[in-house]
């Protein structure tokens, strides 16, 4: 009897494993578009249509970059935002529970992370985090049930496109 119990223990261990390996299974930011995890079987994915201007009302150049929209099964948006060779330069959410970050910010996670607790030992647990730096911006906020964020890598940015355009 035990040992069928441990089987059970066993097998269950086995699966959870793989769940979270395929929640995992993203891509990011720097790298190649992100798949919806394969545990979500309610995300979906959509090509939005090519901008054709920045927020500032300036011309951008339309096949330099492609947005697309990832809705995951519990209602949160992101919108990825691809080269035209298919690499991610920018990212923003919104929705009732946060994306998993890890993933989609990738080898820039450990970045936010130090702003993390920089922005907590400034100003408190419930401040906004901001990481700015040359090479990586990350904003994040909100409350329980509406989280938003952005994250972009300035020097990848398109001709014509600002960090305000990563909505």
């Amino acid at each position: 009897m035990k040992l069928k119990r441990l089987g059970w223990a066993v097998a269950h261990a086995a699966a959870a494993t793989g769940v979270l390996w395929s929640v995992h299974a993203h891509a990011e930011l720097g790298g190649a578009p992100m798949s919806p995890p394969a545990d979500d079987q309610a995300a979906t994915v959509r090509a939005m249509q090519r901008a054709m201007r920045s927020a500032d009302g300036a011309q951008a150049n339309a096949a330099a970059y492609t947005v697309r929209e990832i809705t995951l099964g519990s209602g949160t948006v992101i919108h990825e935002y691809t080269t035209a060779g298919g690499t991610v330069f920018g990212l923003a959410w919104r929705g009732p529970s946060m994306p998993d970050l890890e993933s989609l910010l990738g080898s820039y996670f450990p970045q936010y992370t130090a702003g993390v607790q920089a922005a907590h030992a400034a100003r408190g647990w419930r401040a906004p985090v901001s990481v700015d730096t040359t090479g990586l911006v990350i904003r994040t906020g909100g409350h329980m049930g509406a989280f938003a964020g952005q994250a972009w890598l300035p020097k990848a940015l398109p001709a014509g496109l600002t960090g305000t355009d990563i909505q």
